[in-house]
């Protein structure tokens, strides 16, 4: 499982419809409004996905 960097909540990689590649890391969104959110602002969301753990009860 893979942690959208903007809720935090688990994102299946092998089912994901939402995902960008962002510096040759791919991230995975569990909604479009999510994925929006990281378009605009990558950089911000991108490292604070490396700050946080996953918390499998946060989510959108």
């Amino acid at each position: 499982m893979a942690m959208d960097p903007v809720c935090y909540g688990e994102v299946d990689e092998e089912n994901a419809t939402h995902r960008v590649n962002y510096q040759g890391q791919e991230f995975y969104f569990c909604t479009a409004s999510c994925r929006k959110k990281f378009e605009e602002k990558p950089e911000k969301y991108a490292k604070l996905a490396t700050k946080f753990p996953i918390d499998p009860h946060m989510s959108c």
